[in-house]
């Protein structure tokens, strides 16, 4: 399989989050009570149970486009992510190059029809509901809501539109003349590259990043949470937990099982939503193992 990025030491985050603030579409009109303000939320265990992009990759191998051999360190690597309910980077980061490297020589217009398909069949049923509750709060009082992810802008188009978001900004891959070229845009758009994009995406809006809110799991994403005037811990870590605890952040925790402190917003419905079983991949892992 072709790796076409390489990490580097320093990660060009302010090209990365350029690259996704430019590459950012409306896929709904702009909101008239309050244009000025606007909700950013993370996808990985933010607005979705697990990682997407292995989401994406399980797709992909359903259709004889990755071997069993990549499903199974994907599989892992997501079984490691749920049961800990934190981001392992080396995991994490492994299943989004080599979805990224899939989209070498492929057409967009494919990737977008593969996307929607996928999300229909792997990642709806996966979206925590108490989270797009929060989100669609942000809409109702007319706010724009903007989902900010490493996964391929094109995955995460599909994951905005069909919550009936505002947008979405993501990792963008370069095009060429409808066809991905196997580069990037910038590097993948994680940690400091986040808060990069929502401040380029509030110049263009117009945005006053001080009224606005922030939500995400993990305390990689402390830049972007910092950012705004209002930063959310949702299913968070247990150092964004502390951080949030210390700094008197809302914390809303979804995952089942948990003894967690809840703080919504006003009128907040927070739903459950159960946490799905890990033995499916514990299970390829095995057979990876013994193949």
């Amino acid at each position: 399989m072709r790796r076409f990025w390489q990490r580097g030491r320093d990660e060009d985050h302010v090209s990365a989050g350029e690259a996704a603030a430019e590459a950012a579409a409306r896929l709904t009109p702009v909101p008239v009570p309050d244009p000025g303000a606007a909700a950013f939320f993370d996808v990985d265990n933010t607005m979705m149970r697990g990682a997407s992009i292995y989401y994406f990759a399980r797709g992909l191998a359903s259709r004889k486009l990755f071997t069993m051999r990549d499903l199974a360190m994907f599989a892992w690597g997501q079984a490691a992510f749920r049961l800990r309910g934190t981001e392992n980077a080396e995991h994490i980061g492994s299943a989004k190059e080599a979805a990224l490297a899939f989209v070498a020589g492929q057409g967009v217009a494919g990737i977008v029809r593969l996307s929607e398909e996928i999300y229909d069949e792997v990642m709806a049923d996966r979206i925590w509901h108490g989270t797009r509750t929060l989100a669609l709060q942000h809409l109702d009082a007319g706010q724009q809501v903007w989902l900010v992810t490493a996964t391929p802008v094109e995955v995460a188009r599909t994951i905005a539109h069909r919550l009936g978001l505002t947008g979405a900004l993501g990792t963008v891959a370069e095009t060429r003349d409808g066809v991905y070229t196997g580069r990037l845009v910038g590097n993948l758009l994680h940690g400091p590259a986040k808060a990069e994009a929502v401040r380029a995406l509030a110049q263009r809006e117009g945005l006053d990043l001080a009224r606005c809110s922030a939500y995400s799991d993990s305390f990689n994403d402390l830049p972007m949470l910092t950012a705004v005037g209002h930063p959310h811990a949702v299913n968070p870590d247990s150092a964004l937990r502390e951080h949030a605890r210390r700094n008197g952040w809302p914390v809303h925790d979804f995952r089942t099982g948990r003894k967690v402190t809840m703080v919504a917003l006003p009128a907040a419905a927070g739903a459950g939503a159960l946490a799905g079983g890990v033995a499916a991949g514990i299970a390829l892992r095995k057979h990876y193992r013994a193949n």
